[in-house]
């Protein structure tokens, strides 16, 4: 009994100490404070093992940046600064030109090269990017290079395995990179076969101790593919047969993902380097093998990145720039809708300025908490003025921003607090009628499969589900 008691007094002190050291220490959005706060009040043992996993911030630089001068950005983006800001930057497109503002603010805080040579091509069904996707790998010459939050081995990922196995057979250099917390599931024979064949394979942040990592709270959400420097993927889809449309709880997959040839696989290719020499004992130097793409096009495209190591939440800034800028839409298309008060707020000035703002999110959660979540927040939007529908014809994952048919964004960061702050995320910004006219349309196919969220409705919903929204609301800026 005395001994039990001295543990419940240890543990209610180092519940104490660690509640202090969240106020005052790490500097935190005081949602999230007020959030972890009361987990640790309300679950007192449960809670700190909780926050162990969850909730601690990265510490210190997690990437060796000078690789970025090594592979020569910090000299490109200093000459594409001093261009712009003498006035002597020569715009290609008028987009890039009118939105100027973004594109500096992206190259000066993330040093987001901006590129004008770009083809780009758009894939919202999984069949057709796998399809594209697979037949581009198999014409690999010289390098594969593949980076995605989630690969699963089975009927999609064992595809993808026989062709990376033919490949690196054929004396093409292979490396895959995948997300240890993401890729939980793919079986240890999966990996092994790959190795076999020659395929250099790494997990990010890895767990030293099974089923156990510290670090689970910090995840690599990007999704590259790079072949032979010269064509890059980026977006939405990962690797598993539910993207195909083949899981019955979701049905069929809505996603959004880009085919790019031209400038911008350059900064794709940076970005795979960066994040493998991360996780990798073999680094990548600078070679111009990786560094082949030639102007292919004239789509303006930015490659921006973001997570815990950034010093900005330079993805959703990105998001808040375009949003500001709109004078006649926003479409947004997201899986989860959890802003912080920021973007929230932005949306709102738009809705309120007149702007037709209009939302687009799932009918079914794979998340509960989040889906409730994005629930109440997608209600908030409602009473100021935005359209709100909800997708009926299986999961929405896309996650794009479409402003004016002038600029666009396409990736890997949904509107919520975990892409802007805990995931490492990746985007294209567009700055290009076609794609934005697109996308554009994409949107209003997808409205003729969804139901709108009138205000009307949502406030016939039940207690239980206002009782979710509030409980789902109040622990949000933690999920």
């Amino acid at each position: 009994m005395h001994i039990f008691a001295y543990l419940l007094g240890l543990l209610t002190i180092i519940n104490i100490l660690l509640a202090l050291a969240i106020v005052f220490l790490e500097r935190r959005d005081a949602s999230v404070t007020w959030a972890w706060l009361l987990v640790l009040v309300f679950i007192p043992v449960a809670g700190f093992v909780i926050y162990l996993l969850f909730g601690r911030k990265l510490s210190g630089k997690i990437f060796t940046w000078d690789t970025k001068s090594r592979l020569g950005v910090k000299k490109q983006v200093q000459a594409q600064l001093r261009a712009i800001e003498e006035d002597t930057f020569v715009y290609k497109q008028e987009a890039v030109k009118e939105y100027k503002d973004l594109a500096y603010m992206h190259l000066r805080n993330d040093d987001a090269i901006l590129t004008q040579g770009n083809d780009v091509e758009l894939f919202t069904d999984g069949q057709k990017k796998f399809h594209a996707l697979l037949h581009d790998l198999s014409q690999a010459k010289d390098h594969i290079h593949l980076l995605y939050y989630i690969v699963r081995s089975d009927k999609l990922g064992e595809r993808l395995a026989d062709v990376l196995i033919k490949k690196a057979q054929e004396g093409v250099k292979v490396r895959f990179l995948y997300d240890d917390m993401g890729s939980r599931s793919i079986k240890k024979n999966y990996v092994r076969r790959l190795v076999k064949a020659g395929v250099e394979i790494e997990a990010f942040f890895p767990s030293f101790i099974p089923k156990i990592n510290l670090k689970l709270n910090h995840r690599n959400h990007r999704k590259l593919a790079i072949i032979d420097g010269k064509v890059g993927y980026i977006g939405g889809f990962n690797i598993g047969d539910e993207y195909l449309g083949y899981d019955r709880k979701f049905g069929y997959w809505r996603d959004t993902h880009l085919r790019i040839t031209g400038e911008a696989v350059r900064a794709m290719q940076t970005r795979f380097i960066l994040d493998w020499n991360q996780a990798s004992r073999h680094d990548i130097e600078y070679e111009d093998r990786y560094y082949l793409s030639e102007p292919a096009g004239n789509v303006g495209v930015q490659i921006v990145s973001s997570g815990p190591d950034s010093e900005w939440e330079q993805i959703k800034h990105g998001y808040i720039k375009m949003i500001l800028s709109a004078k006649k839409y926003v479409y947004i298309q997201t899986p989860y809708f959890i802003p912080d008060e920021s973007l929230a707020d932005a949306l709102k000035v738009a809705v309120l300025s007149g702007v037709d703002v209009r939302i687009m999110i799932p009918n079914k959660p794979d998340h509960p908490f989040v889906y409730w979540a994005t629930y109440s927040n997608a209600g908030d939007l409602i009473k100021a003025g935005a359209q709100v529908y909800i997708y009926q014809n299986g999961f929405l994952h896309a996650k794009t921003i479409v402003v004016d048919d002038k600029i666009s964004s396409v990736g890997t960061a949904n509107i919520d607090v975990r892409s802007f702050r805990l995931n490492f995320e990746v985007n294209a910004f567009l700055y290009d009628q076609n794609t934005a006219g697109v996308l554009k349309e994409k949107f209003e196919e997808d409205i003729l499969l969804s139901t709108q969220l009138s205000h009307k409705l949502y406030k016939q919903r039940s207690n239980w589900i206002r009782f979710k929204e509030s409980l789902s609301r109040l622990i949000s800026p933690i999920l």
